[in-house]
Parts: C-alpha cells; structure tokens; sequence
C-alpha cells in the first residue's frame, strides 16, 4: 500500500491558524470556523459532539487528543474502559409542538477500522460500557447546553444491552426507568462507570 494513503493522525489545532491562498493567509482562521459550524449546542449534531465531550471530562479523559469520529468506541476511560455515547433531549432547536420522545440506539454495527478500511464481518456492540445522556431540561427559554445541572446520566454495560429482551435496536427513556436504571449527575458519572464495568449484570 502507498505509505501516503495511510491513515492520518492528527494532533489537533489552536484555533489561530489561518487559511491561505497559493501559500499566503487570509483574514479568516480555524476558530472563526468553529464558531460557525459548531456554536449552537442544541442542534443535534453538536449536541451529540458535546456529550461525548462532556462524558470525558468527567471520566478525566486529558485534552491531549482529538475526537476520532471513526474509532470502534467513542471514549476509552483512563482506567481502559471501552465507553459508547448516545445523546437526547426534550428540546430541539426548531419549534416544536411537544417535547420530543426519549429513545436510545443501541443496535449493533459493523465496526470500523480506519487503519485497514475495513469493515467487522457482523454487527457488534464493542464497548464495555453506555452512557445515555439525557439533556433534561424542559425550558426553552432558559435552557443552556453549557449547564451540567441540566444533564442526567444513565449508565449500563454491555452484557445489559446484549441480554435487553424487547429490543436490540434502541431503549426508550421509559424502560430504562422501569428497568430501574437510575440517572447520576456529571459529578457522580465516573463512578458509575466504574461500578458498571465491576458488576456489568448488576445495571
């Protein structure tokens, strides 16, 4: 294989680097574009970003890297624990006639690997553990992504989901409360992982 089609790594950028025309820069840089693309936090594409981001902080995941979109797991603990983030919210960024329903994909996929560009043979769930990330709040006018009081929480193992009888494509909010998960708060989430990973049956 041409060693230039390899994967690329990246380190991650400032902010303050500039973009350029035939090599020289031009009055608009990085972080002007990450304002752009990335400021609103309720739309869901960013809002699913933010969670993941929000889930390493609390597990203690350093800052020395960047998110892998295309990583078989979404964050790996310091302690080595696999973790997958799934996102949702009662409020949308659009108008909205009533809150949105709570739902969680867990459905298996074929993995990824951006090193060889392949595909796993069979839909899998890799990660040991999941974290459901509720942003809870129900006002729209003081509602603020950027607040962790208004997050919540639900952990369970893997070894839960694959032996989840209703379904193996997604968990509503509702049967997670049934099952008696209980939501914990950003301070309280990494060590719920931990004792998720400890007695992954016990979720």
């Amino acid at each position: 294989m041409n060693g230039d089609l390899l994967k690329k790594k990246h380190e991650g950028e400032s902010g303050s680097e500039r973009f350029v025309l035939a090599g020289q820069p031009l009055n608009f840089d990085l972080l002007s574009f990450w304002k752009w693309a990335a400021s609103d936090l309720v739309d869901n594409t960013w809002r699913g970003v933010l969670a993941e981001y929000l889930v390493a902080k609390a597990l203690g995941i350093k800052d020395d890297g960047i998110r892998d979109s295309w990583g078989p797991v979404d964050l790996v603990s310091p302690t080595g624990i696999t973790v997958q983030v799934k996102s949702a919210a009662f409020l949308q960024a659009w108008h909205q006639k009533e809150f949105s329903r709570i739902s969680f994909s867990i459905k298996p996929r074929r993995v990824f690997d951006s090193t060889t560009n392949s595909l796993s043979e069979t839909p899998i769930r890799v990660a040991q553990v999941w974290v459901f990330a509720l942003l809870s709040h129900t006002d729209k006018l003081t509602l603020d992504p950027m607040d962790l009081a208004q997050w919540q929480f639900f952990v369970v193992s893997k070894s839960f989901l694959d032996g989840y009888r209703r379904s193996q494509e997604s968990i509503t909010l509702k049967s997670l409360r049934k099952l008696g998960i209980e939501p914990v708060g950003f301070l309280e989430l990494a060590d719920q992982v931990e004792r998720c990973r400890a007695n992954p049956l016990s979720s």
